[in-house]
């Protein structure tokens, strides 16, 4: 796996709890939310800068949102999907392009810059997945029928962003020209999976003329997650995670650890060197992981739950184990996500009763860090 190394001031382990402790938490609210639970997040993304965080919601709706200004009138609401949003993504090397898949059979790509919808994709059944290559050019899409949907993304223009080392840096390209040249998006032929098939992730390996093929890595309802070569999709390795439905995944930003989440409550972290599992954390009375989300320098992980125990979210050190800090939830989190290049962490409430559900950031409420 290659490497892609952090470069900012880091917090001990030991010092987490306090220094993270202190921060503020925001609280973000949809202000077209109707009925218990129709606006539960159940999915969150942040833009490679770190800028903006989109969220998908069960009620249809797809937020853009500025950090900085919790007011839902900074936000932008992109209108299309006729279901439940069920993923979004943005582009890793393009800063204000963002893909999300809904139950209503497409994938969109958006331009959050100009608020529009650049492409409307039937891929031929419930899509509830996504993950996008780190060079931006392919999006693989998960249907419900646990068949895999590559879409081919070409640009003519430069990247509008890049992050290497845990820094962004700008393209040359101006942004008007870039503008001008939209990228195109091409369904590849599908690819059913023999088992039940949840989440996917790419390596971070660029394709290069030596070395030209992807890893993609996939969860599965038997508790293995199988890596594949992208894109002949021959099967490498098949790694026995879990002792139930493996449902997240997601490698560190160092690309050493890959992190899988499960429903009997568990994260198993991976070696990617050897593909070994060093060690499994969990938070006690927790339930099944749906997601999980690394800090920008690959040394703490947080998993979502839609079940929440007694400890309510839960963050831990990686090389350790060790649970780091808790924060406390009055209901079930459905998706979280760490800042990419600071220590802000974005999760999502479950809406029921009286609990408004909602997004809230910890760490955007004055600087953070």
């Amino acid at each position: 796996m290659a490497s892609k190394q952090p470069d900012r001031r880091l917090i001990h382990k030991d010092r987490f709890n306090y220094v993270f402790g202190s921060l503020k938490t925001q609280n973000y609210q949809d202000p077209v939310a109707r009925g218990p639970g129709s606006h539960t997040i159940r999915t969150l993304a942040w833009n490679p800068t770190g800028q903006l965080i989109a969220t998908g919601s069960a009620n249809r709706t797809l937020r853009i949102w500025n950090p900085e200004r919790a007011n839902a009138r900074y936000s932008t609401e992109l209108r299309g999907h006729t279901a439940g949003i069920e993923k979004v993504v943005f582009n890793p090397v393009r800063d204000a392009e963002l893909a999300s898949c809904s139950s209503d059979g497409t994938v969109r790509f958006w331009d959050v810059r100009s608020k529009t919808c650049v492409s409307k994709l039937d891929v031929g059944g419930e899509a509830f997945t996504l993950s996008w290559s780190a060079d931006g050019r392919v999006v693989m899409v998960g249907r419900k029928d646990d068949t895999l949907v590559p879409v081919s993304v070409e640009s003519a223009s430069t990247p509008t962003i890049a992050i290497h080392n845990g820094t962004s840096s700008s393209s040359s390209v101006p942004l008007a020209e870039q503008q001008k040249s939209p990228s195109t998006y091409t369904i590849l032929p599908p690819h059913p999976q023999n088992t039940q098939t949840n989440a996917t992730t790419f390596s971070y390996h660029i394709p290069t003329p030596s070395a030209p093929d992807l890893d993609l890595l996939a969860t599965t309802g038997d508790g293995t997650v199988r890596i594949f070569s992208y894109p002949s999709f021959n099967l490498q390795h098949t790694l026995n995670a879990h002792s139930s439905a493996c449902l997240a995944l997601a490698l560190a930003p160092t690309g050493r650890y890959l992190a899988v989440g499960g429903s009997d409550a568990l994260i198993s972290l991976w070696d990617t060197t050897d593909w070994v599992c060093r060690r499994t954390v969990s938070s006690e009375g927790g339930g099944t992981i749906r997601g999980v989300s690394w800090s920008f320098d690959g040394r703490f992980l947080c998993g979502s739950s839609e079940e929440v125990g007694p400890n309510g979210l839960e963050i831990f050190h990686a090389e350790t184990g060790d649970s780091v800090h808790k924060i406390p939830a009055t209901a079930g989190v459905p998706a979280v996500a760490w800042h990419p290049t600071r220590y802000w962490l974005a999760y999502s409430l479950m809406a029921e009763g009286s609990n408004a559900g909602g997004l809230r950031i910890v760490g955007a409420a004055g600087g953070g860090l």
